[in-house]
């Protein structure tokens, strides 16, 4: 039956493409109703309809954030791989365009990146046309070969687009780097190492990574092997991400975001980052081969990577908002499935610990900003506090740890069935937990209702920021040196915090806010 499935699946895709069909309203969705189904996210990206997981090449050209994604536009759960397409001035406000590629004779479109080839090493951009070719780098996924029991069901692939990303030609020259015969071979994030003068590309291999280089995009050598033996190994590794990220004071240490199927910190899918060193071919491990660090500790942050070009040498990250082995074909949405992640600037700076990542809401939200209430001031003992919010909001939240007598403290989003999510700061052990187990629709999944928690260091003021959509939370820790992504799916918008403590209480500083955001597609047509 699966069998026949996949065939059923794969044969939907082929007439899509044949058809030259795009992502369309769904049905019964007029402009009232547009972007207005129940658990529809108002300001993180979702298709118009149908199926999505990965984000797939990142990259800012000519004014223009491109977000690619894997996309299946004939259901709303996993099937033939296409890369859909969207892009942003603002990396809010997002236009909708074509299917950008569709499977064809050597498999389906899985993911990968897209880089400007600035110095037209691939050849592609005709001289004299004024124009850079974008080339895409992907994952071809053979699903005949795969029937057949075949090893060798994945293959790297390219294409070019010389209109600013509208139409893509394949390189009929594809598989550009073919399969030795590795079962997981996949998920290519493509980047120019400027003192080689060439591409290098991390490629997820099982459970650890190989990286290849190239002059001109189209003959790939292998350099290196990393992580056999360092990090973790609960699933296959896949959708890695290699580049350099500086400190506010200058200092620099390259990255390699490693995200991992299954057996993260949260239970599901996650995603693990190394810091080190990078010569052009080798990457080396700064920190002990068992050492595990977390990009998020909720569970719903996977196959996040960073934009290619983006301006002001930020380094900006989004993630797929769901958790693929545990439940992501199974969530309560109906005309499309899944959303992505708020876009993160990452930076780098030193702890006690060492190096690390830590991240921030892209400035550019700051735009969504439609009302802002200053909630500084209050002290919150044992018999709490309510509030009514807005569905869409921003919670700035600074606790005085100068003056904090609770051993625990947080807030409730709850709604008027009894629904609620709860985020709780547990003073003594130090950590952060969001309990979704109360949270509404949950019995899709028996992973779907637990808790999960990040550890957390204090200093005079503690400071939580999260954003709450219709059906997500995201919440920042400690300026950001740690992040949980969760989603929910209330029968009821949350309309109302409730502030707690236990054992004592705890204050808001003067700074603590909860501002209202705009939905972004209201103006869509």
């Amino acid at each position: 039956m699966m069998q026949n499935r996949v065939i059923t699946l794969f044969l939907a895709g082929v007439f899509l493409a044949a058809a030259g069909c795009t992502a369309t309203r769904p049905s019964g969705q007029g402009a009232a109703g547009y972007y207005r189904e129940q658990h529809r996210p108002q300001y993180h990206f979702t298709p118009e309809s149908g199926w999505m997981n990965d984000p797939n090449g990142l990259v800012y050209y000519k004014g223009e954030y491109h977000l690619f994604y894997q996309h299946y536009p004939a259901s709303t759960v996993w099937g033939p791989m296409h890369w859909g397409h969207a892009v942003s001035t603002d990396l809010v406000h997002w236009e909708h365009l074509p299917i950008a590629l569709y499977p064809d004779s050597l498999g389906y479109i899985f993911s990968g990146s897209v880089v400007i080839d600035e110095n037209n090493t691939s050849g592609f951009a005709p001289p004299g046309s004024g124009e850079k070719a974008l080339v895409a780098v992907f994952t071809y996924h053979n699903m005949e070969y795969e029937r057949a029991g075949r090893r060798d069901r994945e293959s790297q692939g390219i294409a070019y687009s010389l209109d600013r990303g509208r139409t893509w030609t394949k390189y009929a020259g594809n598989p550009v780097l073919p399969n030795k015969g590795d079962v997981d071979f996949r998920d290519p994030k493509v980047s120019w190492h400027e003192p080689s003068k060439r591409w290098i590309m991390p490629l997820a291999v099982g459970d650890y990574l190989e990286i290849f280089v190239s002059p001109d995009l189209k003959k790939w050598e292998y350099a290196s092997t990393f992580g056999k033996n360092e990090g973790a190994h609960g699933g296959v590794w896949e959708c890695p991400d290699l580049f350099p990220l500086r400190t506010l004071e200058g200092a620099e240490k390259w990255i390699l975001i490693q995200n991992m199927g299954r057996g993260a910190v949260n239970g599901g899918s996650g995603t693990q980052y190394f810091v080190g060193s990078f010569d052009g071919r080798t990457f080396k491990n700064d920190n002990p081969p068992e050492k595990v660090l977390w990009l998020d500790y909720g569970a719903d942050n996977y196959a996040g990577v960073t934009y290619f070009n983006a301006p002001d040498n930020r380094r900006i990250l989004i993630g797929w908002m769901s958790n693929w082995f545990d439940y992501a074909q199974s969530t309560p949405t109906s005309t499309w499935r899944s959303s992505m992640t708020i876009p993160r600037d990452l930076w780098l700076q030193y702890t006690p610990e060492g190096y690390r990542v830590f991240q921030k809401p892209t400035p550019e939200l700051a735009s969504l900003v439609k009302n802002s209430r200053r909630i500084g001031g209050k002290t919150i003992g044992e018999t709490g506090w309510k509030m009514g919010v807005p569905v869409l909001h921003e919670l700035d939240l600074h606790f005085d740890m100068k003056t904090c007598s609770a051993t625990a403290y947080g807030y409730k989003l709850k709604n008027s069935r009894g629904e609620q999510v709860v985020i709780t700061v547990d003073v003594r052990q130090k950590t952060v937990t969001i309990d979704r187990s109360g949270s509404g629709k949950t019995s899709f999944s028996a992973e779907f209702p637990k808790k999960h928690s990040a550890p957390v260091s204090f200093t005079d003021v503690f400071r939580m920021r999260a954003y709450a959509d219709a059906s997500s939370l995201e919440v920042f820790l400690a300026d950001g040196a740690a992040c949980m992504s969760e989603t929910f799916f209330p029968n009821e918008d949350f309309s109302e915090i409730e502030f707690f403590a236990e054992g004592g209480s705890v204050s808001l500083t003067p700074m603590s806010s909860v501002n209202e955001l705009k939905s972004v597609w209201n103006k869509q047509k």
